[in-house]
């Protein structure tokens, strides 16, 4: 199945696309697309691939689904277009950011910037349906992002991976520990942060400090 995907990933995951599941799961897509109000915008599906080539990683933060408000998801997990309202889980991770580097506070929660810098922003389900939190999970999805996940772990050294919350440190087991460095704490939303699990992480320059050891040049997070 043809897949517009950037050719450094698509080198990587033509096998998947041509699987069963994905069959199955691009359907999926199409009939919700086709009936319902989705995120994000279809041509953004794969936003998280195109603006962050395969050979520039060194960085993955693992999210759950997009947003689901009307105009947020950008395809970039956490992310939202530069003209939205910052959620609140994306405003905690604005003030961690903040805090940990010791710098004025990022207002812009468009993290494209980040993605070309080479932090791969990837959620595990890539679409959902307006107003309609996880209806787009247990699809097919999981499957694919799993798959990336391993490729990326395979395939590369010394990548920083960030897992914010119970579901992304779920994914740990798909990571190689012995060549790569997983950072983990609470997710960031009130729920979570309010309770003392998200303030504090310091990952940011926990990434950075790896990143320079290993020969990497820092992310410009802010």
């Amino acid at each position: 199945m043809k897949v517009n995907i950037s050719k450094s990933w698509k080198e990587l995951l033509d096998s998947e696309f041509e699987k069963k599941y994905f069959d199955k799961l691009v359907n999926f897509v199409k009939n919700e697309y086709g009936k319902y109000k989705c995120f994000p915008p279809g041509n953004l599906i794969f936003s998280a691939f195109d603006n962050c080539d395969f050979t520039n990683t060194k960085v993955v933060i693992i999210g759950q689904d997009p947003y689901h408000g009307y105009g947020q998801a950008n395809g970039l997990c956490f992310s939202v277009h530069e003209k939205n309202i910052n959620p609140p889980s994306l405003q905690n991770i604005l003030i961690e950011m903040s805090t940990d580097l010791n710098c004025k506070k990022r207002t812009n929660g468009d993290f494209v910037d980040l993605a070309k810098q080479g932090v791969m922003l990837l959620n595990s389900v890539l679409t959902v349906r307006e107003n309609n939190p996880a209806s787009h999970a247990n699809k097919g999805w999981e499957i694919f992002t799993d798959n990336v996940i391993k490729v990326i772990s395979e395939k590369k050294d010394n990548i920083v991976f960030m897992l914010w919350g119970n579901y992304a440190k779920k994914k740990r087991f798909l990571i190689d520990k012995s060549k790569h460095l997983i950072l983990e704490s609470g997710h960031p939303s009130p729920l979570s942060a309010n309770r003392g699990l998200w303030f504090g992480n310091k990952h940011f320059s926990k990434s950075n400090k790896y990143l320079i050891e290993k020969g990497f040049d820092p992310v410009k997070w802010v």
